[in-house]
C-alpha cells in the first residue's frame, strides 16, 4: 500500500454525501463510533427516512436529538445510555435480539443495508484495514452493505483475528488522529466488593471466563490474580482483563478452542486496553456470531460466564434488558453464554445483581417481575444467582425451593415480606423436608 492513500481522503461532509434519503445504514459502535462522520450526517437537513442500526454508541448525541429523528431514526440493537431516552420517548426503536443473531440480520438481508459507516485502522502495506476495537456485527455489515464509508483514525488499534477489511472496499473516507472514547473503571462499593469475593470463589483454576464491562465484572476480575491458567472467551472486555493478564493469571493454556488466545468481539476501556490489543497476536477479535455461538462455547471446558441482571423473580426469571416496559439495555449475549456455559463440561452460568435498587428502597428479588419486563434468561436456564448476601444454584430446584433459596440471598429488610409473598404464590400446605 503506497503512503499516498491519505491524499484520497475527503472532508466528513463529503464522505456522508453517499447517504441518501430512505437508506438503511449501519453505524459502528462502542469505542469505534465514527463521531466526526455522525456529526456531519446529523448536520444534513436534506435527508428523510434514514434508519440507523447500531449497538451501543459513544459520543453520538448529535443523532439522538428529537429534532433529528424524522430525518435520522435510530434503531438500537442494544441500548446504551445515549439511546435509552430516544427509545423511551418514541423517536427511536429497539430490536430484541441475541447478540449472536445480529450478523445474520445483515447477511440474510432481513435488514438490507445500503450503507455501513465504520471507523477503521489505517491500511497496512498489503492494503488491509481492521475494524479495530469492535468487530462484533460490523464485519457482517461491511460485507453486506452496498456502500462502505469510513473514518480512518491514526489511533485506532490494528487488531488480529477476523477483523480485517480491504481498503479498496471503502468508497469514501476521512482521516483523523483522535483519542478513542475512554471508559475508566471506577472504585468499587462495599456491595460490589462482597459480590466480587463470592463470584471469585466460584471460579476455579483453569476456568475459561466470560465477563464484560462494569462494576461487578471489575470487582470479580481484580480478585482472580491468584488463580492459575485462566482463559478468556468473551463477547467483550475492558481494563480488568489487561490487569489480569499482566498478573500472569491468564494463560489460555487449557482452552479447547483458540488455545493460547484471548478471544473477544469488541473492547471498551481506556488506552491501557487499546494499547494492549494493538497488533497483539495473543488477542483475537471475531464476529459475535462466532464468539457467542452456543455450539462453540459449549466445546470449551470449564466456561464460567458472569452476567448481570436488573431484577429476578422468585421462580428464577431474569430480567436484564428493561425496567418494566422501559428498555434499559438489551438482550445482548447473556443467553448465548448462559446456554454455552451450561453445556460446557464443568461450566457455570452466573447471574449477579445487587440485592436492592433505588438506594436500598427496593428489592431486586421480587415475587413477580414488573409489568412489561423482559425475560432474558428463562427460569429453565437459570443456574447460579449471586447477590452480596451469597450464591444459590437454581438448577434442578422446584419452584418453592427456588423461592426460598432466592429469599436467603435477598436483602434482610425484604426477606419477611418475600416469604409471605412466596407462601401466597405457592399455596404452602406442607413443610419441605430438610
Amino acid at each position: 500500500m503506497t503512503p499516498d492513500w491519505r491524499n484520497r481522503a475527503s472532508a466528513p461532509e463529503d464522505v456522508v454525501a453517499h447517504v441518501a434519503s430512505g437508506h438503511r445504514v449501519f453505524v459502528h459502535g462502542t469505542s469505534a463510533t465514527p463521531i466526526p462522520l455522525l456529526q456531519a450526517l446529523a448536520a444534513r437537513t436534506d435527508l428523510e427516512g434514514v434508519n440507523l442500526y447500531s449497538l451501543h454508541l459513544e459520543g453520538a448525541d448529535c443523532l439522538l436529538d428529537p429534532s433529528v429523528a424524522e430525518r435520522l431514526f435510530t434503531v438500537a440493537l442494544f441500548c446504551g445510555a445515549q439511546q435509552r431516552q430516544a427509545v423511551a420517548d418514541g423517536y427511536g426503536d429497539f430490536v430484541p435480539i441475541f447478540l449472536s443473531d445480529i450478523p445474520r440480520l445483515f447477511k440474510s438481508r432481513t435488514v438490507d443495508l445500503d450503507v455501513a459507516i465504520v471507523q477503521v485502522s489505517p491500511p497496512d502495506k498489503h492494503g488491509w484495514c481492521t475494524l479495530g476495537t469492535s468487530v462484533d456485527c460490523a464485519l457482517a455489515a461491511t460485507d453486506a452493505a452496498r456502500i462502505v464509508i469510513a473514518e480512518i483514525n491514526e489511533r485506532m488499534p490494528r487488531t488480529h483475528g477476523h477483523a480485517a477489511i480491504p481498503f479498496d472496499k471503502i468508497h469514501a473516507f476521512t482521516v483523523t488522529d483522535r483519542q478513542l472514547p475512554q471508559t475508566p473503571p471506577r472504585g468499587e462499593t462495599a456491595v460490589e466488593a462482597a459480590m466480587g469475593d463470592i463470584i471469585a470463589g466460584l471460579i476455579d483454576d483453569g476456568a475459561c471466563v466470560q465477563a464484560g464491562i462494569g462494576a461487578i465484572p471489575n470487582a470479580v476480575l481484580i480478585r482472580l490474580k491468584d488463580k492459575l491458567d485462566l482463559g478468556i472467551h468473551t463477547e467483550m472486555f475492558s481494563d480488568g482483563v489487561v490487569e489480569l493478564w499482566e498478573s500472569g493469571a491468564i494463560t489460555n493454556r487449557h482452552k479447547n478452542v483458540h488455545p493460547g488466545r484471548i478471544v473477544t468481539s469488541f473492547v471498551a476501556g481506556t488506552d491501557r486496553t487499546f494499547d494492549f490489543v494493538d497488533d497483539n497476536p495473543r488477542v483475537e477479535f471475531h464476529p459475535c456470531d462466532r464468539t457467542n455461538d452456543v455450539r462453540l462455547i459449549s466445546k470449551i471446558d470449564n466456561v464460567t460466564a458472569v452476567n448481570s441482571a436488573l431484577e429476578i423473580d422468585l421462580t428464577g426469571q431474569v430480567c436484564a434488558d428493561s425496567i418494566g416496559s422501559r428498555i434499559y439495555s438489551g438482550i445482548g449475549g447473556q443467553m448465548d453464554f448462559v446456554q454455552g456455559a451450561s453445556f460446557s463440561d464443568g461450566g457455570k452460568a452466573i447471574i449477579a445483581l445487587p440485592s436492592t435498587a433505588a438506594r436500598g428502597t427496593m428489592s431486586r428479588i421480587v415475587p413477580t417481575l414488573k409489568p412489561g419486563a423482559g425475560v432474558v434468561t428463562t427460569r429453565g436456564h437459570a443456574q447460579w444467582i449471586v447477590t452480596e448476601y451469597g450464591a444459590v444454584n437454581m438448577h434442578g430446584a422446584g419452584l418453592r425451593q427456588r423461592g426460598e433459596a432466592l429469599i436467603s440471598i435477598a436483602h434482610p429488610d425484604f426477606r419477611a415480606e418475600l416469604r409471605d409473598q412466596l407462601a401466597d404464590l405457592r399455596h404452602f400446605r406442607v413443610t419441605l423436608p430438610g
